[in-house]
């Protein structure tokens, strides 16, 4: 399974992400992807790709200018920072430590500069020159950034503006990210705990902590760490595009590695201010189990039913039962039982706490399976679980039964029209 790997050690920025994407590309590849980006026709922006070295590796810093010129950070040390006033002009610096990213957000039209609203910005990402399933990834992660926006400060997300400059920016970095996903052609994405930074940022207004209130609800479930460095490591842009993109967050899985990239930020740090991205293939999932058997005789249907309750709440991976002949013509039940082998010693008191056998045999056997995850589908009748899963050549989706059977019960519908006008939808 062709699988993509993200090394957030020094968190993510839009900028960032995609530079180390970018560098998993073959040299024509990459020639053709800056002129893909760079005809997408988001206005004034031009993408370059530099080299850049940090802590003696080299990788790529993706160059963005706005109407010829580079953004740089307002306070000169490239930290992000977030706040909002309902009374005077707020700034919102969304300083990607790449390339040092603004975002002003406010109501209103302050000093002359133009603020676009998040209909605009979604008019100008429905007519860039992508596929219109980029279309989609581009206005999903910027949907992402807008509605942490209008959570924190208490409006509604029309009411969030974003400045004319940071915007195009921030475009430039979401579309070149979900541009590469795309190219990669990975099934999977993994990443590694993010690492946000910490201390504080000075605004216009104020100290803020970091993670700055945006990006902390954006990664909300994530995995993240602080640590010694000092600074805001992780932008809004970076949170939302791991948000959107990202299947699991954990230890890197056994992979055969085929390519491997380094996006690098503009700042200098003790460790190396980069993410990288590393891409190959996953083998197939495969591990040892510990299956248990026992004939059952002289137990009754209630308690073999609490009996298998138990082992699952004991950890079992799989409890179930076969009709048997026993001695003396008896029917009765062969009980089986499989389970890890951590599992092994409350799954055999569960066993024999649970139930009447006098001994257990045990089997050590290869299971193989395919890799699973779950994702949540919005329709009309609400939200509605997808589980997935995929391995060896094989893809597979089905839906949630207990949210087909709660809709079919609340709007007297069959399970198969329930599933039906899911599907159509």
């Amino acid at each position: 399974m062709r699988t993509l790997y993200l090394d957030l050690g020094m968190g993510a920025a839009g900028d960032m992400l995609g530079a180390a994407l970018y560098e998993l590309l073959g040299d024509s590849e990459k020639k053709d992807f800056l002129a893909e980006l760079n005809g997408a026709g988001i206005p004034g922006v031009t993408v370059e790709a530099e080299k850049s070295v940090k802590c003696g590796i080299t990788g790529t810093h993706f160059k963005v200018t706005v109407d010829g010129a580079e953004e740089e950070s307002a306070d000169g040390h490239g930290d992000g920072c977030h706040e909002h006033d309902h009374d005077v002009h707020a700034h919102h610096e969304h300083h990607e430590h790449g390339h040092d990213e603004h975002e002003h957000h406010d109501h209103h039209e302050h000093h002359g500069h133009h603020h676009s609203s998040m209909a605009e910005i979604k008019g100008i990402i429905e007519n860039l020159q992508v596929a219109p399933s980029e279309k989609e990834d581009i206005i999903a992660t910027y949907t992402l950034i807008a509605g942490a926006e209008s959570n924190v400060h208490g409006v509604p997300v029309t009411d969030i503006h974003f400045h004319e400059v940071g915007t195009m920016d921030a475009v430039a970095d979401i579309t070149a990210v979900c541009l590469l996903m795309r190219r990669t052609g990975a099934d999977k994405i993994y990443a590694s705990p993010v690492h946000v930074g910490s201390g504080q940022v000075r605004c216009a207004h104020g100290l803020l902590p970091v993670p700055a209130p945006a990006t902390a609800l954006i990664l909300k479930g994530i995995p993240t760490y602080g640590g010694q460095i000092a600074g805001e490591l992780c932008t809004p842009t970076g949170a939302a595009l791991l948000r959107h993109f990202v299947t699991e967050f954990g230890p890197m899985p056994p992979m055969r590695l085929s390519a491997i990239g380094y996006g690098m930020g503009k700042k200098d740090f003790e460790a190396a201010n980069c993410v990288r991205a590393m891409l190959g293939e996953c083998a197939d999932k495969t591990e040892q189990v510990l299956e248990y058997t026992c004939n059952l005789d002289d137990i009754s249907a209630e308690k073999l039913a609490f009996a298998t309750e138990r082992l699952f709440e004991a950890g079992a991976i799989e409890v179930y039962t076969v009709p048997v002949g026993m001695k003396k013509s008896r029917p009765g039940n062969l009980l089986c039982v499989m389970c890890r082998e951590a599992g092994r010693e409350k799954i055999l008191a569960t066993l024999f706490k649970h139930t009447t056998t006098l001994g257990v045999r045990e089997n050590v056997s290869r299971r193989y399976f395919l890799d699973r995850h779950t994702e949540t589908l919005e329709t009309e009748f609400g939200s509605v679980r997808v589980k997935k899963s995929e391995g060896y050549g094989t893809k597979r989706e089905k839906y949630e039964y207990e949210d087909l059977a709660r809709i079919a019960r609340e709007q007297g519908l069959s399970l198969q029209e329930v599933e039906s006008r899911i599907s159509r939808a």
